[in-house]
């Protein structure tokens, strides 16, 4: 994006420490509903939700050896969550964390412009 023509809420949600963030959500909620099945016991799950984070600078250098960002980004989660790390990711490919993070994007982007639109009509309105 171009900082200068940019909203910064909107460039928020595409910096590359958010997409990860979203990704993990998505990761995250994937585990939960493996949960309610009964795949992931309770206290994985509370493992999973306590401890899965990340570190930018990490995944790029895991990035570095790899060439491939998801594989870096579940290693470095996985260096972070210990066993109960083997569930992230569970059942998944890359493209169904990455296309569901970027509609969320695509969302949240959206709902931001919705509601700028919706104060601008009504300036004009009135």
């Amino acid at each position: 994006m171009i900082e200068r023509y940019s909203n910064p809420e909107i460039a928020g949600i595409w910096t590359l420490e958010n997409k990860f963030r979203v990704w993990l959500e998505v990761e995250i909620a994937v585990c939960e509903a493996w949960n309610t099945r009964g795949v992931i016991s309770d206290e994985e799950l509370s493992q999973i939700k306590t401890k899965a984070d990340f570190q930018v600078p990490r995944i790029l250098e895991i990035e570095e050896e790899v060439q491939h960002d998801m594989i870096a980004f579940l290693t470095n989660v996985r260096e972070n969550v210990g066993p109960a790390g083997r569930w992230v990711h569970y059942g998944l490919t890359s493209s169904d964390v990455g296309d569901t993070a970027l509609c969320l994007q695509m969302k949240r982007s959206g709902e931001i412009l919705m509601e700028r639109l919706d104060q601008l009509i009504a300036v004009v309105k009135s």
